[in-house]
């Protein structure tokens, strides 16, 4: 009996061995090393460095230029966040049903995560060039440090919601129609159907697309960096465009990466506890 038992859990761990090696090869070996760059002053290129120990720590949060990438990071993970999330169900919820055109519609707002971000930044960066002065008689967002965030959050919110949507309309199929039906036979209307239906029984999408978008929004690098290299000036500086200038153009990469390890324990420890607070309000059907 016992023979059998190691035989079956020696049979679990080589079933989980190969995504253990690729973990630790990708994840947790390079985590490591970054942790002990991270109490060093090592300057990326050089062969010797020195320790320093937590001084890195101690620069990163007497930093008074960290300020503005944190305000921007926490600008943009709340209104990209919200947005997404608002329009993405709002679609989802217009489309749920069958009538005419309706494919159609679900095909062209998914269009839009379907290009690459490099395409997006670069159709965006046009349009505020040259639809806002002629249509709107304001020059472009991303020429403005008060406006460039705003700008940048509104290429996330054309590219991102049609995922949002495609993730809650998925959620909505697995809503039984006997009790949608049982709703319209009370005399339900769509406002109550929604408030007492739909919003409870869509916990888990919620629980799934927000913690996804707050996780992206705090790491976020991908979206400023495209569409202004962090400008005009340090306008648009992220936190993740912080840690990549340390770490590479300012040849700090012991500071940078100290840095990186912050903002990885502040996502993580922050995406944990919203996921976790999700996790409770989820209705089991």
């Amino acid at each position: 009996m016992r023979t059998n038992k190691i035989r079956d859990e020696m049979g679990k761990f080589f079933f989980v061995l190969p995504a253990l090696l690729v973990f630790s090869a990708v994840i947790l070996i390079p985590l490591m090393n970054g942790v002990g760059i991270a109490l060093t002053n090592w300057n990326g290129l050089s062969a010797t460095y020195e320790y320093v120990g937590l001084k890195n720590l101690k620069i990163l949060f007497t930093d008074k230029s960290v300020v503005g990438p944190l305000k921007n990071t926490l600008f943009f993970t709340v209104v990209a966040s919200f947005f997404v999330n608002l329009i993405g169900l709002v679609m989802a919820i217009g489309l749920n049903g069958k009538f005419l055109g309706s494919n159609l519609l679900k095909s062209l707002f998914f269009l839009p995560i379907s290009t690459s971000l490099v395409l997006a930044a670069f159709m965006w960066t046009n349009i505020y060039i040259d639809v806002f002065p002629s249509l709107f008689g304001i020059r472009g967002l991303l020429g403005s440090p008060d406006t460039v965030m705003l700008g940048i959050v509104i290429i996330c919110v054309w590219r991102d919601s049609g995922l949002a949507m495609a993730i809650y309309y998925a959620n909505l199929q697995t809503i039984p129609k006997e009790t949608m039906e049982a709703a319209v036979i009370d005399g339900a209307g769509f406002l109550q159907k929604c408030r007492h239906i739909i919003l409870p029984l869509l916990a888990p999408a919620f629980t799934t697309c927000i913690t996804l978008w707050i996780g992206w929004g705090l790491k976020v690098f991908d979206y400023p960096f495209v569409a202004t290299n962090g400008g005009p000036g340090k306008a648009s500086w992220t936190m993740g465009i912080y840690v990549y200038n340390y770490a590479f153009p300012y040849n700090k990469s012991g500071y940078g990466q100290m840095a990186a390890i912050v903002m990885s324990l502040g996502v993580v420890l922050i995406t944990g506890g919203i996921t976790k607070a999700l996790r409770r309000r989820e209705v089991d059907y």
